[in-house]
């Protein structure tokens, strides 16, 4: 990946998408090779070690903390940041909720209150809070209403405008093509095809792999 581009990971369940995403962020230990991130081999690293190397994650089902506040839950997501000052803490705070306002109206509610897509806005607004350079989403719009798959996307295309490197995994293949530069496709933990986004919408290959 090119620092501040998108990448759709697309594939059908159960070819490795998420086991990749795990393992990049240290969840899990890779078999062989390496995973680089600027220069720095991630593998075998704690995930504490990778969040503070610049690198967040936004889990499938968002796993975000139910019986903390909107407040607790982003101050979470600061602790994973390598500067964690007044100064760095109410920049971060100011630049998520000009991005998402309804966390400002909600910041003392507890996580489990919210909805679907306020927790999806909740679980990318703390890794925004941790100062990530490259951000992994898994299964973002899964569950979503139409307008919050909306958000979802915007928000995406703005992180790319910000200069932030993006790695989607997401069922929805229109969607991810709708606002990644390129995209690859996964089945059985290989990758069988890489092309521009423009490319997969009208390649064969897709339909065949995914059914779209």
């Amino acid at each position: 990946m090119r620092a501040g581009e998108a990448v759709a990971l697309l594939g059908r369940n159960g070819m490795g998408k998420t086991t990749l995403m795990k393992t990049a962020i240290g969840f899990l230990a890779p078999w062989r090779g390496s995973i680089e991130f600027e220069g720095v081999d991630l593998a075998r690293r704690a995930p504490h070690e990778i969040a503070r190397l610049g690198v967040g994650l936004v889990p499938e089902n968002r796993r975000i903390f139910p019986g903390l506040s909107v407040r607790e839950n982003l101050e979470l997501g600061l602790s994973a940041a390598a500067d964690r000052s007044a100064a760095v803490r109410r920049q971060r705070f100011d630049e998520v909720f000009h991005h998402f306002p309804r966390l400002r109206e909600r910041i003392e509610q507890p996580g489990k209150t919210l909805s679907g897509g306020e927790q999806q806005m909740l679980a990318i607004a703390r890794v925004m809070m941790a100062g990530a350079r490259l951000i992994l989403m898994d299964e973002p719009t899964q569950g979503l209403a139409p307008a919050f798959i909306r958000h979802i996307r915007d928000m995406i295309a703005e992180l790319k405008r910000l200069g932030v490197t993006v790695l989607l995994v997401e069922q929805n293949a229109r969607v991810a093509l709708s606002v990644c530069d390129r995209g690859y496709i996964m089945e059985k933990g290989s990758i069988v095809f890489e092309a521009s986004s423009a490319e997969l919408r009208e390649s064969p290959v897709t339909r065949e792999k995914l059914g779209v």
